[in-house]
């Protein structure tokens, strides 16, 4: 199992659409990683704020 999501997974977990979950990934409250169009999302970060435990740091 991977460590990491991208936002097919964040469409399917939060059960949004896929304009929604590219606006969330504009300005994330978790840690995402961006490798040339590649969006890569902390799985540990991501379930932290998902279950409100949002980390200080503002990732961008």
């Amino acid at each position: 199992m991977s460590d990491v999501l991208n936002p097919k997974d964040i469409m399917e977990i939060l059960d949004i659409g896929r304009r929604q979950t590219y606006e969330l990934l504009e300005n994330p409250p978790f840690r995402v990683v961006r490798v040339g169009r590649l969006i890569k999302i902390s799985k540990k970060s991501f379930y932290n704020w998902l279950d409100g435990e949002q980390e200080q740091v503002n990732y961008k």
